[in-house]
């Protein structure tokens, strides 16, 4: 599998792993559901917020396009079935992007400003990767926040994605 290949199966992978996370969200009432669990950014609502507020700024940053944000902890919406709405769309609009990339682009560097103006050049897909990793990461605080929460947490584990796929689309992606 080529990297291009990889992207594009994480991307797959991660639209997957939000879907599965928000069968058991969906399941919480409000009350639990904006209740400040202690996670970096407290509720599961604060933590999804900040995964929707992440995925624009690093597509922003990938197209070369400005998103202002005051802050990680921004929040950019307040309802709850929006921010799922909104959330579930920038996660599936990853393969397309993934899939228009060029193979320069893919092996390129992107040049980018940090929060505080800093200047960067990293490697893109490294950085495409980091989106999806990410989301990994803060998927994992909405699981424990879950289970705080007297709820289980959803298997998102890449292997179970995997095996979901037809056998001739693994090495196809």
């Amino acid at each position: 599998m080529d990297l291009h290949q990889h992207l594009r199966l994480m991307a797959d992978y991660h639209a997957w792993a939000l879907d599965r996370l928000y069968v058991e969200v969906d399941t919480l009432s409000d009350t639990d559901y904006y209740r400040d669990c202690g996670q970096f950014f407290g509720s599961v609502h604060g933590t999804l917020n900040h995964l929707l507020l992440v995925e624009h700024l690093w597509q922003a940053r990938m197209n070369h396009t400005m998103f202002r944000v005051s802050g990680l902890d921004q929040q950019l919406e307040a309802n709850r079935a929006a921010l799922k709405q909104r959330l579930q769309s920038f996660a599936r609009g990853w393969r397309p992007f993934v899939d228009g990339l060029d193979a320069a682009t893919v092996a390129g560097d992107l040049d980018y400003r940090n929060l505080q103006g800093t200047p960067y050049t990293l490697p893109f897909a490294s950085l495409v990767l980091h989106v999806f990793n990410h989301a990994t990461h803060h998927r994992g605080q909405a699981s424990i926040a879950l289970l705080q929460l007297g709820r289980k947490a959803p298997v998102m584990d890449l292997p179970y994605f995997l095996l979901e796929l037809p056998a001739g689309k693994l090495h196809a992606m």
